[in-house]
């Protein structure tokens, strides 16, 4: 079918306005309305429900905000949030047994990021919210609810290091990644991971900076989940490494990719490794999808692509011979390159949704890789994650 472009006018896009919880208005004026939605290939399934988004808009009329999108692009809902602001990592999960929506909110994502992480209820009412503990600020790259109701979060924090044994200064500047687990309701951090604390300077892919007062962001962290263990999986971007981290001790337990890799890579027949050899680079979002399957954001790019065009790969570990394999890759549907951001999430029947990150687009394809659906968002705007997940009370907003 040929591209169909869905705007806020087209439809009673309702927004939560600065105010008060819940309070409401209609989105017709430019500056407080999402972005329009573009649907270029049509046929997402009715079955996984709704998308979440949260459009960043840079240089354009539109608003920034947490945005819920029926599977033709639609919108349900959407909250505008304060001018240089943005949301990052919106979506539904469970709390305390009940469906609510959580993100972050804030400013710096990517960088030395300062933000908020919040949960509304299904009436679109905050009921809570979560900061960073031990003097650290919130960022928005992950914010995660663990089913015993803590959350899982990430932040940034400077410190000086001596790199001389890596060709570096004795004083050098660096940002290194934290891990905590919050307590949501008192605030009391349970858990606490920094990236200095286990892993090697050494590890990094990313260049050091001219001057030592430049903060070199060596590590990157970008995402924290939960293996099938129980322990963390952790990402760092910066180090082409996701690591296995015990909850109760913080010990690496194994790491895939990047430099000390505890596995070789190899591709089956029919896909391809990058051109250093890896099957992921620059990447995003690793998520445990079975025993021994996982799925990864592989940007493969940080401005230099090391392939051509992003895509989201699916990676078999043997944990025996500690060999890892490539078995699938949902590639970028118009070949391109992100070189920021990104993320995938095996729907519940299967079908594997994928944000792109810093290109303006999301999709979705079937188990056997059928891209099913694509939609693109305008010229400088996108969204850190996508999701598709079933929203009970996507239609509050007409009952209220």
């Amino acid at each position: 079918m040929g591209a169909v472009a869905v705007t806020a006018a087209a439809i009673p896009a309702v927004v939560t306005a600065a105010g008060p919880a819940g309070a409401a208005a209609t989105a017709t004026a430019a500056g407080t309305a999402p972005p329009p939605v573009t649907i270029l290939t049509g046929g997402a399934s009715q079955r996984d429900g709704d998308f979440f988004i949260s459009p960043f808009s840079t240089g354009t009329t539109y608003a920034s905000g947490p945005e819920i999108l029926n599977p033709q692009g639609q919108v349900i809902w959407f909250k505008p949030v304060p001018a240089g602001q943005e949301a990052a990592d919106f979506r539904t999960q469970k709390y305390d047994g009940h469906p609510v929506l959580t993100w972050w909110q804030g400013t710096g994502l990517g960088g030395l990021s300062q933000g908020t992480d919040y949960i509304y209820n299904d009436h679109y009412q905050q009921i809570a919210q979560v900061n960073a503990g031990n003097g650290y600020s919130a960022d928005g790259h992950e914010f995660l609810i663990t089913p015993w109701n803590t959350a899982l979060i990430l932040a940034y924090t400077t410190a000086t290091a001596d790199l001389t044994s890596i060709g570096g200064p004795a004083n050098q500047t660096v940002i290194d990644g934290i891990v905590q687990e919050v307590d949501i309701k008192t605030g009391r951090v349970l858990f606490q991971w920094n990236s200095a604390d286990h892993v090697p300077y050494s590890q990094s892919e990313q260049p050091l900076p001219a001057s030592a007062s430049t903060p070199w962001d060596w590590f990157h962290i970008n995402a924290v989940h939960l293996s099938g263990d129980g322990n963390l999986l952790i990402d760092a971007r910066d180090t082409w490494t996701t690591y296995q981290v015990s909850l109760r001790t913080g010990r690496i337990s194994w790491q895939l990719g990047g430099k000390d890799s505890s596995f070789t890579e190899r591709a089956a027949p029919g896909q391809v490794l990058d051109s250093s050899g890896e099957i992921f680079a620059w990447q995003h979002d690793p998520e445990q999808v079975g025993r021994d399957t996982y799925t990864f954001f592989d940007n493969d790019s940080a401005g230099t692509p090391l392939l051509s065009y992003s895509r989201a790969v699916t990676v078999r570990l043997n944990y025996r011979t500690r060999v890892a394999t490539l078995v699938a890759s949902d590639d970028q549907p118009d070949g391109l390159s992100a070189a920021s951001q990104g993320d995938t999430q095996t729907a519940q029947d299967g079908d594997l949704v994928v944000g792109w990150g810093a290109l303006p687009y999301f999709s979705s394809f079937s188990p056997s890789g059928q891209l099913l659906f694509n939609a693109e968002l305008p010229t400088g705007v996108n969204t850190y994650r996508a999701y598709q997940e079933p929203w009970p009370s996507r239609s509050w907003h007409g009952r209220h």
